[in-house]
């Protein structure tokens, strides 16, 4: 049975414009917020949104919530509050899986881990092939630290759509987890040739290699992703500072976690960093390289992976689904 409407208010004299842009349901992760086209289509979703739209919350009743206004308060990033809207839209509508994947994603970007989990189990229960809501489901319990949990239901979205970046990406943040880091760079591998510029696997490519002691490999995917980021990501130039740093570059390392700082001052690992490099001379005898070089030939090699359709060998029996309870 799925769940009944939670105990959650609604804050009052909130007044939230519709927005049109599509909101990221994990920090970096690619996906884009689906919604079905109206309240009672379950399937392809479209854009309902009108500009200029407003939606006070207080002034919505629980049982009259529609899917777009509580759209609305997700879009705004008001997320405590769109969980509030969107158990109530699931507990008017709840034949509508899309509503509880909204749920789940509302839920868990509130920090409420355990309703974001059921949320998704919900969708899944409604529509066991819903995809998105097995990778966000995965990536919850990999916040819970359950990485074995989430394998079987990221390999069962890989299974139903080979294609997802995000779902390659999620098992090499899984298989990561698990310490299986050659399975993790495969997958990271795959992610990349479906989407070269897929920033998020670069960077956990290259945090990865950092972790493993190989220093020199994360430097072109760390590099690749600055390159590419347009968000200003502090973290991926705190990355880019950490491998330059291990392989003697002290000078680009400094101005990595400068970067780093400019993005986000108070990021106080960057900024312990830069005191340690801040002054010191390259390691002699090391071979000169800018962040661009190394970027641009990490690009090409990445464009090799996509032109040829080569992709990690993944063995049949790696991606077939476990079983799992719906």
């Amino acid at each position: 049975m799925l769940r009944t409407l939670h105990s959650r208010t609604f804050a009052l004299g909130t007044l939230v414009p519709f927005s049109l842009f599509a909101v990221a349901a994990c920090g970096g992760s690619g996906d884009s917020v689906q919604k079905p086209a109206t309240d009672t289509v379950a399937g392809a979703p479209s854009v309902v949104a009108q500009p200029g739209t407003t939606v006070a919350t207080g002034a919505v009743a629980p049982n009259t919530v529609t899917y777009a206004q509580a759209d609305s308060v997700f879009r705004m990033r008001d997320y405590a509050n769109a969980a509030t809207m969107f158990a109530a839209y699931t507990e008017r509508r709840p034949e509508n899986p899309w509503g509880h994947y909204m749920l789940g994603l509302s839920d868990w970007k509130s920090g409420q881990l355990d309703s974001a989990r059921a949320a998704f189990e919900d969708a899944l229960k409604l529509d066991p092939t819903h995809v998105k809501s097995m990778i966000n489901l995965a990536r919850v319990l990999l916040d819970e630290d359950s990485a074995a949990d989430a394998l079987p239901r990221v390999q069962q979205a890989i299974a139903l759509d080979s294609g997802s970046t995000d779902a390659w990406r999620v098992l090499g943040r899984v298989q990561a987890q698990l310490r299986n880091t050659d399975a993790a760079l495969d997958a990271y591998h795959t992610a990349l040739a479906l989407d070269p510029n897929d920033v998020w696997s670069m960077n956990n490519m290259g945090l990865l290699l950092i972790r493993s002691g190989r220093y020199d490999e994360a430097l072109g995917p760390l590099a690749r992703a600055v390159q590419l980021d347009e968000h200003g990501v502090a973290s991926f130039r705190n990355n880019l500072g950490v491998a330059l740093e291990r392989t003697g570059h002290y000078t680009l390392a400094a101005d990595a976690y400068r970067q780093a700082l400019d993005a986000d001052s108070s990021y106080s690992k960057a900024s312990s960093s830069l005191a340690r490099v801040n002054g010191r001379e390259d390691e002699p005898g090391i071979e000169p390289v800018t962040v661009a070089s190394l970027g641009d030939a990490f690009a090409k090699e990445v464009d090799a992976w996509h032109s040829t359709g080569d992709v990690a060998v993944v063995p049949r029996a790696a991606v077939k689904p476990d079983s799992v309870k719906p």
